[in-house]
């Protein structure tokens, strides 16, 4: 049998909530919202005095102030967290060059190689008193042979916490754990599985892989390997960028027509995240639309010459409207500029931009 892998992953505590408490001494100890203030604006982070109150990220800021109205709304700050992430990194390279960042503030760690002679559950708890010491800030981690058990165990202890999941472990851990503990398993899928009884990864251990599969389809596999605790998947240290994009909500539900200068600002910052990825270059451009009623549309298209100015990336999105085929009244509460397709700048000088157009819809 071959040696089990160790692998860490690292979450940091409200990442964006304890920068902002941490830089300002008069958040400290109060309930921290990260969000701008408005009807559609959503929840950043919130700091664990709010949690309480039932905030949450992801959640409506509007709903989060009737939850916890004591709460200090902070906007966010995204190029101080990014400088904050980059430490963060810095101290991960010191133990490995195997880490797969996930996002500003968690990462997958493969650090079988560092701790052959030594403890994976030493290195985390190590990585974890570094990154303490460097910005002032705690993480949580979990220590396991594979990603999948990883996550959930750096989730087990927080904040600042740890735990460790050994393999003579997995079985009985994984006996009694929710379903929902499951990375992908949300709200549907976990009733779709309470009509078959099934609760805890132990009753999804006992079906038939087969059955899973005939329900599920490919999802219903990894169920199944999962609730075995098998995880294949390696750390993938570097991850070629697949999209750059930028949207935005409006205060106010806009027509069709009412979009062209909300696509060219948000062409214009979806160029300048382009160009960030110097040796690489895009061919595809997506429009994003999201109408009131919150259907999400998506328009794409791949011309014969790449777009090659912030300019020729606006106009391709702006005409890609022609292809929204919704009545003349319909309002839009969302609209996106992407960029996909890439590849490296060499390649695309020596094939000559010949690409072969493509349209997409959905």
């Amino acid at each position: 049998m071959p040696a089990a892998r160790k692998i860490i992953h690292v979450d940091m505590d409200a990442f964006y909530a304890s920068v902002e408490q941490r830089d300002d001494p008069a958040l400290r100890g109060r309930p921290v919202v990260v969000a701008w203030r408005g009807a559609r604006s959503v929840v950043c982070a919130a700091s664990y005095e709010a949690r309480p109150f039932g905030v949450h990220s992801a959640m409506p800021a509007t709903r989060a102030e009737r939850l916890c109205p004591e709460a200090v709304f902070v906007p966010p700050d995204f190029p101080r967290y990014r400088a904050v992430s980059k430490q963060i990194h810095g101290v991960f390279a010191q133990y490995t060059d195997l880490v797969e960042p996930l996002s500003l503030d968690e990462a997958y760690l493969d650090v079988t190689r560092a701790a052959a002679s030594g403890s994976a559950t030493a290195i985390a708890r190590e990585i974890r008193a570094r990154i303490l010491d460097i910005t002032q800030l705690t993480a949580s981690a979990g220590v396991a042979p594979n990603k999948f058990l990883a996550k959930i165990a750096s989730d087990w202890n927080k904040p600042n916490g740890q735990m460790v999941i050994r393999p003579r472990q997995i079985h009985d851990f994984l006996t009694t754990l929710d379903v929902a503990r499951i990375p992908g398993v949300g709200k549907v899928m976990q009733r779709k599985l309470a009509t078959l009884g099934i609760s805890t990864v132990g009753q999804l251990r006992e079906r038939p892989r087969r059955e899973l599969e005939q329900r599920f389809g490919r999802w219903g596999v990894r169920l199944h390997e999962l609730s075995q605790g098998i995880d294949e998947r390696a750390v993938t240290p570097h991850r070629p960028t697949l999209q750059v994009s930028s949207e935005d909500t409006f205060a106010d539900d806009l027509t069709l027509d009412e979009l062209e200068p909300h696509i060219r600002r948000l062409a214009a910052k979806t160029w300048a995240r382009h160009r960030r990825q110097h040796d690489r270059v895009a061919r595809t451009v997506t429009l994003k639309l999201k109408t009131a009623d919150f259907h999400t549309l998506t328009r794409s298209l791949t011309p014969a010459a790449r777009p090659t100015s912030e300019a020729e990336l606006a106009d391709i999105a702006c005409a890609l409207r022609a292809r929204v085929e919704r009545p003349a009244g319909t309002r839009y509460r969302l609209v996106g500029v992407g960029l996909s397709g890439f590849v490296d700048s060499d390649s695309a000088v020596a094939q000559g931009d010949m690409f072969v157009p493509r349209d997409c819809a959905s």
